[in-house]
């Protein structure tokens, strides 16, 4: 595609997230973050790319990403998951720890306000973190350990542990409400806590065959019951919490694990997944004749082994990712990126803007991706 800008940072990225903007600022986002993996010194990198850009030969923007800061850390693997708000974010590590970053941009420096060492254990060694999410001033982490952990940003104990949340390593975990944690475990299962009940999950799905690892998860940002998933065998899942306990649709994505899957946060009828098969898809669900203008002219694909409608309702509020009608739904979907033979291990989307790490050392920007 074209607006695609590729950096090579030398490392291996695990995961990048766009630094969150104003809520009442039209402006795009300028700084992000990346973590590396697989090296011998693994660190924290935040990069600008508002004002360092260039014109090629057809006046097109570049972005041409520069270092603002940069702090190393201990761990194999970095997970950082995402800003706790523009001057802060959150970091989990092979370790078991989990670590709260000051972001000083004037300044270019990075510091350590807090860490909850050894917050993922096993009874006599550290367990490693495997994901983080925050929803100011509360944070949740899990891990190999199968634990879940609740804190909150402005203390140094930890607020709440759940010690036996799984037997099975937990992957990823998603705030669906304030107090409602969505977790994703290695046996295929998705467990729905209430952070006010006990230590019980209140609700459990569950992939149907085969217990295929779900690797990664993200809610609908204005439909908090509309769920996606991708795991081992590169399928997105869309589930509806509300109604049973299985998937609603299952349709074929990437050939090898899917890493990370994303509603754009404003504009949730595209959806973003990336994979170790070293791709990254776009994806548009759209409505009967409704078709926005940036969804005409590309190949279109129907979802495939999708549900039934959930009966009753209105059915004009029924989201498009739940629509079970093939003739009114439809799924669009645009590799975003030229071939790749390496893992694409994150991807973030905020506003106009994308951003992907890989493998390959690259870091690749899509400043257009809806248009």
């Amino acid at each position: 595609m074209d607006c695609i800008n590729a950096k090579y940072v030398s490392q291996k990225i695990s995961k990048t997230r766009w630094r969150p903007v104003s809520a009442s600022s039209l402006q795009q986002p300028e700084l992000l973050a990346t973590g590396s993996w697989d090296n011998e010194d693994n660190k924290v990198s935040i990069w600008s790319v508002g004002e360092n850009g260039g014109s090629n030969m057809e006046d097109e923007f570049e972005e041409i990403p520069v270092t603002v800061a940069s702090v190393f850390f201990f761990g194999f693997f970095f997970n950082l998951f995402q800003f706790l708000d523009q001057d802060r974010l959150v970091t989990a590590s092979s370790s078991g720890a989990v670590t709260i970053y000051n972001l000083k941009s004037e300044s270019q420096t990075l510091s350590v306000l807090h860490t909850w060492e050894g917050a993922h254990h096993y009874q006599c060694a550290r367990a490693p973190c495997t994901a983080v999410v925050c929803s100011s001033p509360e944070l949740v982490s899990v891990g190999e350990d199968g634990r879940v952990v609740l804190y909150k940003a402005d203390q140094s104990r930890i607020v709440r542990t759940i010690e036996n949340a799984d037997s099975s390593t937990i992957h990823a975990v998603t705030f669906l409400r304030t107090a409602e944690v969505l977790t994703v475990n290695s046996i295929g299962q998705l467990k729905l806590w209430d952070l006010r009940q006990g230590n019980e999950p209140a609700q459990i799905l569950t992939l149907t065959g085969d217990r295929v690892p779900l690797h990664c998860v993200d809610k609908h940002p204005n439909q908090q019951h509309i769920v996606a998933t991708g795991g081992q065998d590169g399928m997105l899942c869309i589930w509806d919490v509300r109604q049973g306990s299985v998937p609603f649709s299952l349709m074929e994505a990437h050939s090898a694990e899917m890493w990370e899957v994303h509603f754009h946060p404003s504009n949730p009828d595209h959806l973003f997944t990336c994979s170790e098969d070293g791709s990254l898809l776009h994806w548009e669900t759209s409505s009967g004749s409704d078709t926005p203008s940036f969804l005409q002219g590309r190949n279109s694909s129907m979802m495939s082994r999708s549900a039934t409608a959930p009966a009753g309702g209105n059915q004009s509020l029924i989201s498009a990712w739940l629509s079970g009608d093939s003739s009114k739904g439809r799924l669009e979907t645009t590799h975003m990126l030229p071939s790749q033979t390496l893992s694409v291990n994150s991807l973030d989307v905020l506003g106009q803007c994308l951003v992907c790490g890989t493998d390959g050392e690259a870091v690749y920007i899509h400043r257009r991706v809806l248009v």
